[in-house]
C-alpha cells in the first residue's frame, strides 16, 4: 500500500518506484501488478510524466469537464466537486502493469501516475496487488 497526501485540483504525482518497491518487496519475478486509487475524486493511468505532458493532460480534462460547470452534484449535495468525481470517472481508479524479470514493463517514457481531482488536499491511499 501506498500512502501520500496531495494539494488535490489536478495534481499529478509519478508513483512508479512506490509501486515498483512493493513489486521488489514481494518478490515475483514475472505476474501482474495493479495499483488501485481509493477514493471516488483520483485516478490512476500511465503517462509521459513531464511538466508538458501533465500541463497538457490537466487543461484537456478542463476542456472536457470544466472546474466551474454546472453540476446536479453540486446542488444536490451542497458540494463543489463534481467535476473531480467526472474527471475520475473518465480515467479510472487503476491500472495493471506486467512484471517481468522483477520489474514493471513500462515503456522508456511511460510512468504510472496518480491524479487528485479533488477541489482540497487529501490523504490519498493506493492499493498495490501484486499476482504472479
Amino acid at each position: 500500500m501506498l500512502r501520500l497526501q496531495t494539494p488535490g485540483n489536478g495534481d499529478v504525482v509519478d508513483i512508479t518506484e512506490g509501486v515498483q518497491r512493493i513489486v521488489d518487496g514481494a518478490g515475483v519475478r514475472r505476474g501482474l501488478a495493479t495499483a488501485f486509487a481509493v477514493g471516488s475524486t483520483v485516478a490512476v493511468t500511465t503517462m509521459e510524466y513531464e511538466p508538458g505532458g501533465v500541463s497538457d493532460l490537466q487543461a484537456l480534462l478542463e476542456r472536457l469537464v470544466p472546474q466551474r460547470g454546472d453540476y446536479e452534484h453540486n446542488r444536490l449535495a451542497g458540494d463543489s466537486n463534481s467535476h473531480a468525481h467526472q474527471r475520475a470517472s473518465l480515467i479510472g481508479p487503476s491500472v495493471t502493469v506486467p512484471i517481468s524479470d522483477g520489474r514493471l514493463t513500462l515503456g522508456t517514457w511511460q510512468q504510472i501516475v496518480l491524479i487528485d481531482f479533488d477541489d482540497r488536499p487529501r490523504d490519498r491511499t493506493i492499493n498495490v496487488h501484486v499476482v504472479s
